[in-house]
């Protein structure tokens, strides 16, 4: 079951799948690299191949409450500030998933010229920037309560693996950047039609 939510205080999230853009990869300006895009929103290429990823969390553990994705954008706070209203309504837990990979993961405070940091300093840097985030959208006090999860996969897997464990997933109409259009006709259409629960498509109203 899905439902679409539209409003100027009810609306809007960037890819909500989650996943952070800190850096961009090569081969994203044309038909292919959107191609290649896609295929790794929905996990259809490895995710960072031959990196051992056993120290970081490949999953959202999740029991019961709200799921929504945050991608560090705007819209996607707006998302989040929307799942949060939902989530004190019902009380229910308010968890925030960001996928990640490492060509997309802010730089760990460990990063030098010539040295790779271990995958779980990549995964906090993630979390940290996904924390900082969400108090910012919610404040401090509200922020407290909420459930940041980083996890290592591709935004669809990620946001459909954390819902088997959740009352409702919130996902965005459109993706963060220069293909919105793209992601909504892939990743959110994912979620929509494989989550185990129930989905909400929160929707950012036009401006004029």
């Amino acid at each position: 079951m899905s439902s679409v939510s539209d409003g100027a205080t009810d609306q809007g999230t960037g890819a909500a799948m989650g996943e952070t853009e800190g850096r961009t990869g090569p081969g994203t300006g044309g038909p292919a690299g959107r191609a290649e895009v896609v295929a790794a929103e929905l996990g259809q290429v490895p995710l960072d191949e031959g990196v051992d990823d056993s120290d970081v969390s490949i999953r959202a553990e999740v029991g019961g409450g709200v799921v929504v994705g945050h991608d560090g954008s705007s819209c996607s706070s707006e998302a989040l500030v929307w799942a949060a209203r939902l989530a004190e309504r019902a009380d229910w837990r308010l968890h925030v998933v960001r996928s990640w990979r490492m060509t997309s993961a802010p730089r760990p405070p460990t990063w030098r010229v010539g040295y790779v940091p271990p995958m779980a300093d990549y995964e906090q840097a993630v979390l940290d920037d996904l924390r900082s985030d969400v108090a910012a959208a919610l404040g401090p006090d509200r922020a407290a309560s909420v459930i940041c999860h980083a996890v290592h996969a591709a935004p669809v897997r990620a946001l459909i693996e954390a819902g088997r464990g959740a009352e409702l997933v919130v996902v965005g109409s459109r993706g963060r950047g220069g293909f919105s259009g793209l992601l909504l006709g892939s990743v959110t259409d994912q979620v929509v039609h494989h989550s185990p629960c129930p989905v909400t498509v929160v929707r950012t109203a036009r401006k004029h």
